[in-house]
């Protein structure tokens, strides 16, 4: 609640770069998270058990999943940043 007041009312470059550092530890946190998701799929990959087809589905695929989901939600956020950054830029050129 309130990233979205900042993010109606951001018109400081301060105020800009605090939402950019947001985005950027949202980007990071994700990074881990789907570097952690890798993992377990790559272990789960070596177990017989846990990547046969009966059990994939529920190990090896989701966590790839999941991997890419995250992924692709840490580069929304790091595009979230920089346009932030950008914005704190314009801001502080006026």
């Amino acid at each position: 609640q309130q990233l979205k007041s900042l993010i109606a009312s951001a018109k400081t470059p301060a105020e800009h770069e605090r939402i950019a550092q947001y985005y950027e530890a949202k980007a990071q946190n994700d990074l881990a998270q789907a570097n952690e998701h890798a993992q377990m799929a790559s272990q789960f990959k070596q177990n017989a058990v846990t990547s046969s087809p009966k059990w994939s589905t529920g190990t090896v695929n989701h966590c790839e999943y999941l991997a890419q989901s995250f992924t692709e939600d840490a580069a929304k956020m790091q595009a979230l940043a920089q346009e932030h950054e950008q914005m704190a830029l314009r801001a502080g050129g006026r």
